[in-house]
């Protein structure tokens, strides 16, 4: 039987190689467990070159020939940035080149009995011959294996990959990849089960002949479903089942699939037959100080923050391939994806393209059984027209899955359609032009085609957390204009505006800092104010939004005041009171958008509210209004203050580090606020972090405040217990938490 062990602990990290490290095992380097970074780097003004380096990685694995007999041992790397070359006890596996996908050895004959060195040379230099490199790139690739490392025994004939999906019509299809290590010709059987939980829906058994010179073979599989029990897989109820296949020798694995159907056409986007706008946002995978280097608990909270915060229906994994817990979550909540291949604007010579039709492959060969992914991305972000490359691309897709379509993010209009959609970024919108542009403009086509905008805004108007009011105001708006002309126009499938969350990059980006400030997020995951354009949208049956678009000042606006006053509201109307009295009702604009569910409520109070010339500025309160009755209110006072610190958990219990396991960790916001709890946005003080027990803070334990927020991450170590986290600022009471570890 299949036994995997999970090889995240004991690492030795070094951060020079040598070729010591190869052979001898060494105890001179850094003790660390995966996932790791080669260099955390502080959030501001760092040299990025700090992460490009070529390091080492050392284990042991202690190997008994009799318990492994006529077994084969697989290590298996999850991901590496960017170039791996693997050792066994000196012996190289060749270089694997690509920082998003895995790789698998067999290391068997490499082994000998007792303690094995198993090592890695990393190459995180940003090289020329590997996708996206090759020229400037507008995001950070962080060295480090920053992916989990397993070792699996299997036995000499085994599953190496399951890609099987599920579609509407109870059809199971896809392939299962047998490796046959034996070097004999062999006859096998391959038992397919599907489970509804725990309850066993049906068996489907295939007789395979296994040939002595191939290694690996690919058994095709289309097989009809013949059950009441299947429910279909949508963003409203996403039922997964249990897929497991399994041999005569008792080798076992399974996936989660769902059924369901995906289309994109001339006339917009339909899941299972139901046509629906797609409203999504771009995410990088990268945090603060460590990069890429998150677990498990850390990548699936950004898809609850994206589904269930932000109420989104797709996401695009910009620019490459995602955390395969990033894509679990996105399968087991509803959270449909867009996903891509590596790369930014550059293309580089045949070989770079061979890679990258490599990295086509290796995507939808490890992600084919997601329920979530509707659409490959197979094209360079934003490069230019390629033929023959792209022509490449296209056909490594649809040879491999035949139940997605296929997209290629383009910013040039009239650029070559070799994919089933155009996808374009779309990135007219300055505050006057029209929000989007023309489809037929845009594709320079005579007819409309499958079109879905995949980027808008974004470095069009950056936008910091503690800027003023009134480019927070733009900002909202103008994400408010491009989601309803997107609403409004019926042959566009959706779109999926830049970005989620503020990010690390290259010098020359963003704001010369290190960030891009493109997010309705921060890059600690905090909501700017624009985020209420998005989870004003969220149905009122899941969660009632009512988000005044002010920071409630009389003089910060240049004509001072708050009038006119936008809310982000999933409410019937909104009734505003200023010193208690009540100064307007109002219901949403729907007549300016009208393509939205829930329109923005615009309030005009000029007469009623008096500006900056007033000397006698009063408490304001908002209250939102469902059928009648009050559901959620606002307060807002005239004179805050810096009264308290809110500190704030996502998760109060992680797990501890196992032997071979990943650590955990969790966020922890603390939030300046005054007197009712409203966030002070311009308070820029230092807080002072202190933690301590059974886990360590990751990054900066003396930051400032940043638009009255901080977040920051806690890991855990080898023991149970708890981790203690206090913060403190001299003007106000600290504040203590309590992590349980176990």
């Amino acid at each position: 039987m299949r036994e995997i062990i999970n090889f995240n602990t004991n690492w030795i990290f070094f951060k020079d190689w040598n070729d010591n490290i190869k052979t001898e095992k060494l105890n001179n380097g850094e003790n660390v467990t995966l996932p790791h970074t080669v260099a955390e780097i502080p959030i501001h003004y760092f040299d990025e070159s700090d992460i490009c380096l070529i390091s080492g990685y050392q284990n042991i694995f202690n190997y008994d020939k009799n318990k492994f007999k006529d077994k084969r041992v697989l290590i298996n790397f999850e991901a590496a940035m960017v170039a791996a070359e693997v050792f066994v006890n000196g012996k190289s596996f060749g270089e694997h080149k690509g920082g998003y996908l895995p790789f698998v050895y067999d290391i068997t004959d490499k082994l000998k009995d007792g303690d094995n060195i198993i090592s890695v040379k990393l190459d995180s230099t940003e090289r020329k011959d590997i996708p996206p490199f090759g020229n400037e790139i507008d995001y950070l690739c962080y060295g480090g294996i920053y992916r989990e490392v397993q070792i699996i025994i299997v036995d000499e004939i085994s599953i190496e990959n399951i890609m099987i999906t599920g579609l509407a019509n109870q059809n199971i299809i896809g392939k299962i990849r047998i490796r046959n290590s034996k070097k004999e010709n062999a006859k096998e059987t391959i038992s397919i089960n599907l489970y509804n939980r725990e309850y066993h829906i049906c068996e489907i058994k295939k007789e395979i002949t296994l040939k002595k010179d191939e290694l690996f073979t690919d058994i095709e599989i289309d097989e009809h479903i013949d059950s009441d029990r299947i429910e279909l897989w949508s963003i409203d109820n996403p039922r997964l089942y249990k897929l497991e296949v399994s041999l005569s020798n008792e080798d076992l694995m399974y996936v989660k699939i769902g059924f369901r159907d995906v289309k994109f056409t001339e006339e917009g986007f339909f899941l299972n037959g139901e046509k629906i706008k797609l409203i999504g946002l771009n995410r990088h995978q990268s945090f603060p100080y460590v990069g890429y280097a998150m677990p498990k608990r850390v990548q699936k909270k950004d898809a609850d923050i994206l589904k269930f915060d932000l109420g989104l229906n797709i996401v695009r994994s910009s620019h490459y391939p995602a955390s395969r817990h990033f894509l679990d979550r996105c399968d087991e909540i509803g959270l449909m994806v867009f996903e891509e291949i590596p790369g930014w604007q550059h293309i580089g010579d045949k070989e770079w393209q061979k890679l990258s039709i490599e990295n086509v492959k290796d995507m939808i060969e490890r992600d084919f059984h997601h329920a979530s992914i509707i659409i490959w991305g197979v094209r360079i972000n934003e490069s230019q027209d390629n033929h023959d490359f792209y022509k490449a691309t296209n056909e490594t897709s649809h040879k491999l899955d035949k139940t997605r379509q296929t997209g290629g993010v383009r910013y040039i209009t009239g650029s070559e359609l070799l994919e089933d959609v155009y996808t374009m970024n779309d990135f007219n919108y300055d505050g006057i032009a029209d929000p989007i542009k023309a489809q037929k403009f845009v594709t320079k086509l005579d007819k409309n085609v499958p079109y879905m905008i995949t980027e808008y805004i974004g470095h069009m108007f950056p936008t910091k957390m503690q800027d003023c009011e009134e480019r927070l105001i733009e900002h909202t708006k103008r994400h408010f204009e491009v989601i309803n002309a997107v609403a409004i126009d019926k042959n566009i499938a959706g779109s999926i505006g830049w970005c989620a969350f503020d990010y690390n990059t290259h010098y020359n980006f963003g704001s010369g800092d290190r960030i891009c400030y493109h997010g309705v997020y921060d890059i600690f995951r905090n909501p700017k104010l624009a985020s209420g354009v998005y989870s004003s949208q969220i149905s009122r049956e899941n969660k009632i939004v009512l988000e005044p678009i002010t920071i409630y000042a009389r003089g910060e606006r240049a004509i001072g005041g708050v009038s006119p006053l936008m809310i982000a509201t999933n409410c019937d109307y909104v009734e505003v009171y200023y010193r208690d009295e009540l100064m307007a009702k109002e219901y949403p604009a729907s007549g300016k958008y009208q393509g939205l569910i829930y329109a923005p409520v615009i309030i005009k109070m000029e007469v009623n509210i008096p500006g900056v010339s007033d000397m006698g500025w009063g408490d304001m309160k908002i209250i939102g209004y469902i059928d009648g009755k009050a559901v959620a209110e606002k307060k807002y006072l005239n004179n805050p203050s810096f009264k308290d610190l809110e500190i704030k958990a996502d998760d109060y219990e992680i797990n501890s580090i196992k032997e071979g396991s990943s650590w955990d960790s969790t966020r922890i916001t603390v939030k300046a606020v005054d007197a009712i709890g409203n966030r002070l946005p311009y308070i820029n003080e230092a807080i002072i972090i202190e933690v301590s027990g059974e886990g360590e803070l990751m990054g900066n334990d003396n930051p400032v405040l940043e638009g009255g927020y901080y977040s920051f991450w806690v890991k855990s170590n080898n023991k149970n217990g708890s981790i203690k986290v206090t913060v403190k600022n001299k003007r106000v009471e600290n504040k203590t938490i309590e992590i349980k570890v176990k």
